[in-house]
């Protein structure tokens, strides 16, 4: 990957709605090799898709929390079981594997304290080999969905 590549990833990751022929003109290439360049992109997993950001709050998502989770064992069934089960819940908009305890970080999104209440209660509880469940409130959203450091390929 050399330097126009992490500058076409740097332009899409910014504004992925780009025309090629945009994208094109802001890193100073011709459009076909510019394509090229993307797709080359697209097919080595570098991008993964395009989506909208969406702003939850005019969506009526305006409660956000972090719930650790705690397994009662780690084994590789455990572990499977409760991930999969995770894709069922479309309020855990993130969700980490953690070194250590607790074994999990999830970020949850609900319209209000009540529903998030249910949700916790009647399907984050009963979720396969569930310890122990901890939660804690956002109060604010400092940084959020802040564009991948590409100043070099080492990330730094």
């Amino acid at each position: 990957m050399d330097k126009i590549d992490r500058k076409i990833l740097a332009e899409l990751q910014a504004d992925g709605s780009l025309s090629v022929t945009e994208l094109a003109e802001r890193v100073g290439l011709s459009v076909s090799p510019c394509h090229r360049r993307v797709r080359a992109l697209e097919e080595s997993g570098a991008i993964k898709g395009y989506h909208a950001h969406l702003d939850p709050d005019m969506l009526g998502l305006h409660f956000s929390a972090l719930v650790f989770v705690t397994l009662k064992e780690g084994n590789q069934r455990a572990v499977a079981a409760f991930e999969a089960s995770l894709l069922d819940l479309p309020q855990v908009t993130q969700a980490q594997r953690l070194f250590g305890d607790p074994d999990y970080l999830l970020h949850v999104i609900t319209r209000d304290l009540p529903a998030f209440q249910q949700l916790y209660d009647q399907q984050l509880s009963s979720l396969p080999s569930v310890q122990r469940l901890t939660s804690t409130l956002v109060m604010k959203n400092v940084i959020q969905d802040r564009p991948l450091p590409l100043a070099n390929s080492s990330g730094g």
